[in-house]
């Protein structure tokens, strides 16, 4: 009874704040998102920067991958393999976009993007709450992921896939603060949702920081570059945990 009583205000939020948006009006993709600054074309890449910006994921992402592979015993081992696969993808995926900025082609991002969320959330909640959540919640959590994605590209409704990219988010600050892991690194998970959080500021400011620099670089790139930070100080953390 006491385990379950662990998930009862979890589940809770979740219901929560999934009616809530869900009450909300359809959100629509404002087609003006496409529109981002500094789209100069170098050495024949369209977008040059918003494009090469995204290179740091893949590196991140091998990285943590092959680490996952490699280490048996790492706890939720396949939804922190889930996790890096996604952002190893979110390379791909971004770049495709940004060279070719449309709806059509941001499900491409989006869809590894909502693959990381689900896994980075399944992860830890294998780790604050129960081990077995990973089995219990890693399938259904990646369909419902694809799902939000596939509901915007379908009804241009985006309120699904909103709440599929900050409930994670959100409920991974409730763990940090008023649950317990084995492990104690929790200084990591703040450092990343930091920047991952500084790093959609920067995304808002798209246009305000390409103006305040002189035009030299716009705030897109540097979110990418922030988020991939984000994912770096997951992996240093998974890696340090794994030595000691």
């Amino acid at each position: 009874m006491m385990r379950i009583g662990r998930y009862v205000p979890l589940l809770v939020f979740s219901v929560i704040t999934l009616v809530g948006i869900l009450l909300m009006a359809p959100i629509s993709q404002d087609i003006s998102y496409h529109q981002f600054a500094g789209q100069s074309t170098k050495a024949g890449v369209p977008n040059f920067w918003n494009v090469v910006s995204n290179i740091p994921f893949l590196f991140v992402g091998l990285m943590g991958l092959i680490f996952c592979v490699r280490s048996c015993d790492l706890q939720a081992r396949l939804s922190w393999g889930v996790f890096f696969l996604g952002v190893t993808f979110v390379a791909f995926g971004s770049s495709w976009y940004h060279l070719h900025p449309a709806n059509m082609s941001l499900v491409w991002d989006r869809l590894p993007m909502a693959v990381g969320f689900m896994g980075l959330f399944v992860a830890l909640l294998s780790e604050y709450l129960d081990e077995r959540a990973q089995k219990l919640l890693l399938l259904p959590c990646l369909a419902l992921g694809a799902g939000a994605v596939l509901v915007w590209d379908l009804y241009d409704d985006l309120r699904l896939y909103v709440w599929v990219q900050f409930f994670p988010l959100l409920t991974i600050v409730i763990l940090l603060f008023f649950y317990r892991s084995r492990y104690s690194q929790k200084n990591y998970i703040a450092g990343a949702l930091s920047l991952y959080g500084l790093a959609k500021l920067f995304e808002l400011g798209d246009h305000q920081i390409y103006d305040f620099t002189g035009q030299v670089i716009a705030g897109h790139p540097i979110k990418h570059l922030l988020a991939a930070g984000g994912v770096a100080l997951l992996y240093r953390m998974i890696k340090q945990r794994m030595l000691t």
